[in-house]
Parts: structure tokens; C-alpha cells; sequence
């Protein structure tokens, strides 16, 4: 086999092992978190989860009742995604996970408003009654 100077020359560089060296290989126990924000994340969820049903418990009523089991109900679900399925250290998912739902959600339901507008204007158009036809009786 033929080599250039190059090839010889990138091959004795500093840093570079010997070509045969196999690749280091990875740690078998893969990432590991530690434990204690497991510990943590759960006790902080058990303390939003009673939070959520002291709301019910102190009958609180009208539109503070339904802020608050909403605000609870996405923290919960915000510290189960980023914690438990690791999305707290892939900051991109995250992102996607928590923001472009909610991006998609607000696209549709603006969709949905325009279409019961046009609807409701068609039947109003089509549906209402003539003045000349006689009212039955």
C-alpha cells in the first residue's frame, strides 16, 4: 500500500494513536443522575398534588379554582417531562415538547373559530326565513 507524505505526516502527529488502537469504550453503566433530585422531584410533586386537592378540599370556586388546578396540572406534567424523561438535559426537546404543542393547539382552535364564524353566517344566509313566504300558522 502506497502512502503519501500526508497520510504518514497526519498518522505521526501528536495525538493521534496508533492506528490499530481500538476506540475508548463508552461506560457501561450509560448516564447516571443522582439520586437525590429523583427524591426531590418526587416530594415536589406530592406537594403540588396536594396543593391541587387542597383547592378542592377548601372549596374554592369560579375562575381562581380553575387557574389554579391548570397552573398545578402543568407544573406536575412540566417537572414529569424535563425530569423523569430526561428532557431537562436535551434542552431542544424540551422546547418542542413543552412549546410547539401548545404553538399548534392555539393554531387549530384559531382554525376551528374562524370556520364557526364562517358556518354561522352561511346558515344565517341560507336558513333564514323569507320575508315573502306566508307565516304558517
Amino acid at each position: 500500500m502506497d502512502h503519501t507524505a500526508e497520510d504518514l505526516a497526519h498518522h505521526a502527529s501528536p495525538g493521534h494513536g496508533h492506528e490499530h488502537e481500538p476506540p475508548p469504550l463508552p461506560d457501561a453503566h450509560g448516564q447516571q443522575h443522582p439520586l437525590g433530585i429523583y427524591f426531590k422531584i418526587w416530594g415536589l410533586l406530592f406537594v403540588l398534588s396536594a396543593a391541587s386537592y387542597a383547592v378542592d378540599y377548601f372549596h374554592v370556586q369560579g375562575l381562581l379554582r380553575w387557574f389554579l388546578i391548570v397552573a398545578f396540572m402543568l407544573l406536575k406534567a412540566g417537572l414529569i417531562v424535563s425530569v423523569f424523561m430526561h428532557m431537562l438535559w436535551e434542552r431542544l426537546a424540551l422546547l418542542y415538547a413543552i412549546i410547539v404543542p401548545p404553538l399548534l393547539l392555539l393554531g387549530l382552535l384559531g382554525i376551528g373559530a374562524l370556520e364557526a364564524d364562517y358556518t354561522f353566517l352561511t346558515r344565517g344566509t341560507f336558513f333564514a326565513p323569507s320575508a315573502e313566504q306566508p307565516a304558517a300558522h
